[in-house]
């Protein structure tokens, strides 16, 4: 094949949505960093792609502004080596102080509405890890590399070998095996192995953040390890969505160390040689700085490229720290694990994909102020930057804003664990709202609003026992009528709820505001059981007599009307408890 170049850093390969036109670009890394103020979002193929895209994005943002503040001027507690820009920390400096000068350039970076020139010179004297085709090529090994890396018979030669990953494996609209046909994907057969070069270099990003487990090569290790799933594909992601791309990279660049993340950043590209990244990875301990974190790589990829161009992809499995209290990850949730006492990423899964952002808030957000819970790292971040912004014209507080999510969901096979699902969903809230630091709880908004919620829920628990009872009356299969209506209950509540969550504000009296939402969820649960009657028959009319006491305790009469009733009764019952 001759001489291919594709460098990340001068050749367009990134899809964008022009601010002031609304069409897609395709843009550099240079062009993106002096433009991210003129574009609205990231338009990837996928928008879990685009989330895997802005990490990417974010990791080079989170080095260069670590080490050089808003002037392009070095920090004065780093060491900084002139030729290779990497930093080493002064100890003489606290962390305070630090963090001080960290947030004057975010602060500055924000109000200037652009990157500066730093980032540029950058990834000019980086280029060369960004070459698709390079010595080193980007977000790959070379062949002998990879040979050095797996056991003997795993070694390859040219496109033989074994550990092959097939294009439209990679590509994870189609994720198909050689074994396990997708019929439904937008590419035909013939075509399911082709893409344009800067398409492979998005999908070569998302792969290393979401590969599932069915490789069989792995690298050569003194112990044995499990295949795992790439990290971002471990998470129930969450990130704060801009109203322009400079935005949306500077609410989610967290310029501060602390206890769990050092300012020391070190992504991928900035390892001496393949053989150090390996070799870290080996120990298997979670990332020390963000970076690190947002290039971590799941698997050691190697790419053939035949006299035609076409490439033949090898992969192998590279292992992964355990996820308890990565707590430098900012961006997931976490759950606890009762019996251990540590906290790991709430994965999302098929079963609660209809399961809207707004019914998980106290997830998201530390709903009391005194619990343990540890809330998404990036809400943390948001809330240090109000409680440091003390400026006239406020940057975040007051502000609306947008918390996202989006996931791609595995199949939940053990073996396999291929994409089944992409969900995205977002709210919309008040800063001041979000923030509220009144300690009453019976003021404190955090803890109003999951109250509200609490109440939505306990209501939507009385609304799916009166459709069983519905199903009971038709002598239908209880729980799949009864999970589809409850689903129509709740995908009718998610468009309400936002708009009053996103029209709070901290001057609102609290009690006024919550009973506006009783009010409207005592009419909503009415009216939706309403609409179930109107579709009554005559044996849902007339009913029969409950002589097992499966719906009435005391063996009575039932019908439509008694389990409406009931149903109104119960509503009543649990919204005088709030």
């Amino acid at each position: 094949m001759a001489h291919k170049q594709f460098n990340l850093t001068t050749d367009p390969w990134i899809k964008v949505l022009d601010k002031a036109t609304n069409q897609e670009q395709t843009v550099s890394l240079i062009e993106l960093f002096k433009n991210a103020q003129n574009y609205s979002q990231l338009s990837g193929e996928m928008r879990s792609q685009d989330l895997a895209i802005l990490r990417f994005l974010l990791a080079i943002l989170t080095t260069v502004y670590s080490r050089y503040d808003a002037n392009d001027e070095a920090y004065d507690w780093l060491n900084i080596n002139d030729d290779t820009m990497q930093a080493d920390l002064d100890e003489e400096f606290e962390a305070g102080e630090i963090n001080t000068y960290l947030h004057e350039t975010w602060d500055h970076l924000y109000r200037s509405k652009h990157f500066t020139n730093i980032v540029t010179k950058y990834l000019q004297r980086y280029s060369d890890k960004f070459d698709m085709f390079g010595k080193q090529p980007f977000y790959q090994v070379t062949e002998s590399q990879y040979n050095q890396l797996v056991p003997k018979k795993k070694q390859i030669s040219g496109s033989r070998g074994p550990g092959k990953v097939t294009i439209k494996q990679i590509n994870r609209l189609i994720s198909e095996s050689e074994n396990t046909p997708n019929i439904f994907t937008p590419k035909s057969d013939e075509f399911k192995n082709e893409l344009q070069l800067d398409e492979l270099v998005r999908w070569l990003i998302f792969y290393e953040n979401v590969s599932g487990v069915t490789d069989k090569t792995k690298i050569e290790t003194a112990d044995k390890f499990s295949a795992s799933a790439g990290w971002l594909y471990r998470l129930n992601p969450v990130f704060a969505d801009g109203d322009t791309l400079f935005q949306t990279l500077m609410l989610n660049l967290v310029l501060k160390t602390g206890e769990h993340a050092s300012i020391v950043q070190q992504p991928v590209w900035e390892y001496s040689t393949i053989d150090a990244y390996v070799n870290d990875r080996k120990k298997q301990l979670p990332p020390t700085n963000i970076a690190a974190l947002y290039t971590t790589w799941s698997r050691l990829l190697h790419i053939d490229w035949s006299e035609h161009g076409q490439p033949t992809i090898f992969s192998a499995t590279l292992p992964i720290f355990d996820s308890d209290d990565v707590f430098i990850e900012p961006m997931t949730t976490w759950r606890e694990d009762k019996k251990t006492g540590h906290y790991h990423p709430a994965v999302k899964t098929l079963r609660s994909l209809g399961m809207a952002m707004w019914r998980n808030f106290g997830e998201y957000v530390k709903v009391n102020s005194n619990g343990s819970d540890h809330e998404a790292g990036i809400v943390d971040w948001l809330r240090y930057l109000k409680d440091e912004d003390k400026s006239k014209d406020k940057i975040i507080r007051g502000s609306l804003i947008t918390l996202a999510s989006v996931a791609l969901i595995s199949d939940g096979n053990a073996t396999s664990q291929a994409p089944a699902a992409e969900v995205y969903d977002d709210m919309r809230i008040n800063a001041d709202v979000l923030f509220d630091p009144d300690k009453d709880k019976a003021l404190h908004w955090p803890s109003r609003i999951e109250d509200m919620i609490q109440l939505t829920q306990i209501v939507g628990s009385d609304y799916w026992h009166f459709a069983a009872n519905v199903a009971v009356i038709r002598n239908i299969e209880i729980r799949p009528f009864a999970n589809q209506l409850s689903a129509q209950f709740y995908q009718g509540l998610n468009k309400p709820f936002k708009d009053w969550l996103s029209h709070l504000t901290n001057q609102d009296d609290r009690d006024q505001k919550s009973n506006e939402w009783r009010e409207f969820l005592h009419k909503y649960v009415i009216d939706v059981a309403g609409e179930v009657m109107q579709t009554s028959s005559s044996r849902d009319i007339g009913g029969f007599v409950d002589v097992n006491g499966i719906i009435d305790k005391n063996k009575g009469p039932v019908n439509i009307f008694t389990v409406t009733n009931r149903l109104r009764y119960q509503v009543q019952v649990h919204m005088s408890q709030y």
